[in-house]
């Protein structure tokens, strides 16, 4: 029992340390909350520890979808390995209570000082802070679990009813998260102090309002619960809102379409015209991280590509599918990208890509495209790399990262328009077709619906859904939504598709990956071997052809496409992780999700 009130009852003076830690604040622990809750500026400080310690991380932001159907990494998660369960797994325990705690301690004195600080428009603005982030808190816990226990306040380490009582009902949980998000727009500021400040404002709630909302409305149309259209419609109107009432808007410049989009993910400084919140980096107070490393360091142990099958999404520059094209899937390397959306060569590396070795940009194949006889599918991303490779040391990327931007916005509003049945051409035109042309895609809309991902998206057939989904999938790619993506639409399977990678024209033989007219790539195995006279700046790369051959890491299929091997499995009960079961051992009434 003493755990268990150990881990509920946890001290706000963890908060109170890191505020301190991150902002150069005095200790205040021995500071009572109705006397430090008394001034906006203590507000400030107490809200900004929020930002400090629940803002999502570099590796969240970058690297969260890293285990979908589309990225590809040399190892996968625990979660999909055979042998997961109730057992093994940890997340119900103090740390992932922790943000619960502070914020209901937060919203509980905030009240309690209200007349003290006798601003009622300054307090409902914090309180909007606070409840922005529980329901932030409370949809995460619902997208793992489903039913959670719902705690609107801090909890008496003593009161043993709150601290044992068992999950409450996804629905009401959820409903609770609605309620916090609308008082928070509804109540947090708009005022210029509180925009492009990197601060909750009523723009942000809005923001998050828009994706929850449209993840609990496609999550219960898929999966078969009540009142998807509520959520959907709540999705849409906020928006709309974002559309029509915010000072946000796509980036981009007429005539450089082909370096739009990688404004938004490679600058210094967040580009606050599109980018609504952002986790900012800042040199002159050691605030930088390791995406550039991460993905495109040639000493980066995960390689992380993309899969073949998501390359195909990308549409050609007329708007044309690429997939229409005769012998799509057996295009040599250099071939893949010829009048492709620009965003293709903005995120993966391509034979265009240019970046900097040692001081100079180069557009040299071997020398932009690192470890050449170790990739996963050769289809590099580069999405946030800073295109120079002195930054490429484990902890030294300057570039900003965003959390909510208005590209996401207008394909929210797609989709949401799209399930309910409401998408015709003027939605089309304010939504999917501004994305598409930032980035010199012709923006038509679709006549028919598309065979290829129709195959992709099993058992999907309106052309509006599909459309969305391809462009959802190209414009936030590695930004932390594709796994939420599958889950809603109830596309688990997604998580164990082929890994394939480039077309090999022949093995055993080199050809010319990089289209500069030099052979520099050659893929053997046993039944196909090494040429006994290897050319110069040819790299060999063994893999697996056939049954019987040497165990390796790599295959080839009937496409004559790489293949990444690393087994994954699916099971629709893994839609909710299981409650732990050390969880339940000390509170029996949380119960478990079914068949785990």
């Amino acid at each position: 029992m003493n755990f268990n009130k150990n881990m509920l009852g946890l001290s706000v003076a963890i908060l109170f340390l890191s505020c301190q830690k991150n902002l150069n604040q005095e200790p205040i622990r021995s500071i009572s909350a109705e006397t430090y809750f008394d001034s906006e500026s203590a507000l400030k400080t107490y809200a900004n520890g929020f930002l400090t310690r629940y803002l999502p991380s570099v590796e969240n932001l970058t690297r969260g979808d890293q285990y979908s159907d589309i990225s590809v990494t040399t190892q996968t998660e625990a979660f999909l390995k055979p042998g997961f369960n109730a057992l093994t797994t940890n997340n119900w325990t103090a740390g992932t209570w922790e943000q619960l705690y502070n914020v209901n301690y937060f919203l509980v004195n905030l009240q309690k000082s209200a007349a003290k600080l006798n601003n009622d428009a300054l307090v409902k603005h914090y309180e909007g802070v606070g409840r922005f982030w529980r329901a932030w808190f409370y949809w995460d816990k619902v997208k793992l679990f489903g039913d959670v226990p719902w705690y609107g306040e801090p909890i008496d380490p003593n009161d043993e009813a709150q601290l044992y009582k068992g999950r409450d009902p996804r629905e009401m949980v959820m409903q609770h998260v609605l309620e916090d998000l609308d008082f928070a727009i509804l109540h947090c500021s708009q005022e210029d102090k509180y925009v492009n400040k990197n601060v909750i404002n009523r723009y942000v709630a809005l923001a998050l309002k828009s994706r929850i909302c449209l993840f609990e409305g496609t999550f219960r149309k898929y999966h078969g619960l009540a009142d998807s259209e509520k959520w959907l419609q709540a999705s849409l109107a906020a928006s709309q809102e974002l559309m029509n009432k915010s000072p946000f808007g796509l980036l981009g410049t007429v005539g450089e379409e082909s370096t739009n989009y990688k404004k938004v993910f490679k600058s210094l400084a967040p580009q606050y015209k599109e980018v609504i919140l952002s986790n900012e980096m800042n040199i002159e107070e050691n605030r930088v991280h390791d995406a550039s490393w991460f993905f495109s360091s040639g000493t980066a142990g995960q390689r992380n590509s993309v899969t073949k099958a998501f390359v195909n999404m990308y549409l050609n520059l007329d708007g044309s599918r690429y997939t229409d094209l005769p012998n799509y899937n057996k295009k040599v390397f250099s071939e893949e990208f010829k009048n492709r959306d620009y965003r293709l060569q903005q995120s993966i590396i391509t034979p265009a890509y240019r970046k900097k070795v040692a001081g100079t940009e180069t557009n040299d194949f071997a020398k932009v495209f690192p470890g050449l006889g170790s990739q996963l599918t050769y289809y590099r991303i580069i999405k946030w790399n800073m295109d120079d490779d002195a930054f490429e040391s484990n902890t030294s990327s300057q570039n900003s990262l965003s959390v909510f931007r208005f590209a996401e916005i207008l394909l929210n509003y797609a989709e949401a328009k799209a399930e309910l049945g409401e998408m015709h051409t003027e939605e089309w035109n304010k939504s999917i077709r501004l994305l598409r042309e930032r980035s010199g895609v012709n923006g038509k809309e679709p006549s028919v619906a598309d065979p290829y991902l129709q195959n992709y998206y099993e058992g999907v057939s309106d052309k509006w859904i599909l459309e969305v989904r391809r462009e959802r999938a190209v414009e936030m790619l590695m930004e932390d939504v594709r796994r939420d993506d599958l889950m809603r639409w109830k596309l688990g399977q997604k998580l164990t598709v082929e890994m394939a990678g480039i077309y090999i024209p022949e093995l055993g033989k080199p050809f010319d990956m990089s289209g500069d007219g030099k052979n520099d790539i050659c893929f053997y195995s046993t039944s196909s071997p090494r040429p006994t006279a290897t050319e110069p700046g040819v790299t060999y790369v063994q893999i697996t052809a056939k049954a019987g051959d040497a165990a390796t890491t790599y295959g080839i299929n009937s496409d004559n496409n790489l293949v990444y091997k690393l087994d994954r499995i699916w099971l629709d009960k893994m839609y909710y992780y299981p409650i732990p079961q050390a969880a339940i051992n000390i509170n029996p009434n949380l119960g478990q999700n079914n068949e785990w």
